[in-house]
């Protein structure tokens, strides 16, 4: 039989915690964000009620549905690709978005925050691996453009970057490449002068978020091992 949720959230939490020892740092400078796309509003609420706060989904209106059912209590971060059209959708529900990768998305997100009179987190998507099947900034021109245009909406702050890891990388080559965005952000801080609040890198997931955490991963998003297999 299966774990229950809290058992697997309090697995993930110690596995957290002594890679964030390891890297020299303290477990609460990492968070959490549990990964719930597929799974039913149930799911959640069983994650909340072991002590989870931060929920990330993918998909814009399977998410909508979701935050009405479980009702107020999480905080609910989008991590998967948003379409400009549904820009729209997002303040008000989603705390921040982790895969802006176009200046169009960027400027939808302003509109849509500035009608809504708010504030809106985001992160930078990369995809510096240039797998067609992910979404991302693919170079550090783009890159630097994003930035930029980002830093001029006055409704968005930029918080960091965002990654999806290699499937087919062993161990020391997705070190490297987190490290190298590690790197980056850090290069990007300094450039831009983007201040204390571009403090954020999300990227590792259930198979190598402990690896990414070494690295310098501020937030690691998981899902596997703390709901179980997708449906």
């Amino acid at each position: 039989m299966p774990a229950p949720i809290a058992e697997n959230l309090a697995a993930v939490r110690e596995r957290i915690a002594a890679a964030a020892r390891r890297s020299g740092r303290l477990p609460e400078a990492v968070q959490l964000v549990a990964v719930s796309k597929t799974m039913p509003a149930s799911a959640v609420v069983e994650a909340v009620r072991a002590g989870q706060r931060l929920f990330g989904e993918n998909r814009v209106q399977e998410a909508l549905a979701k935050i009405e059912q479980v009702g107020p209590g999480p905080v609910w971060h989008l991590v998967g690709h948003l379409q400009s059209n549904k820009a729209r959708f997002v303040p008000g529900s989603f705390a921040a978005v982790h895969s802006v990768d176009s200046e169009r998305i960027a400027q939808a997100l302003q509109h849509h925050a500035a009608i809504a009179g708010g504030n809106l987190d985001v992160y930078v998507q990369l995809n510096w691996s240039q797998e067609d099947t992910k979404s991302g900034v693919t170079d550090e021109a783009a890159l630097r453009r994003l930035v930029d245009v980002i830093a001029g909406c006055p409704n968005l702050t930029l918080k960091g970057l965002m990654t999806l890891p290699a499937q087919h990388l062993s161990e020391a080559e997705t070190r490297r490449a987190y490290a190298g965005i590690r790197n980056l952000h850090a290069g990007l801080s300094a450039e831009f002068a983007l201040g204390p609040a571009f403090c954020e890198l999300s990227m590792g997931m259930t198979h190598d978020f402990e690896w990414a955490i070494e690295e310098g991963a501020t937030i690691v998003r998981v899902g596997t091992a703390i709901f179980g297999a997708r449906p």
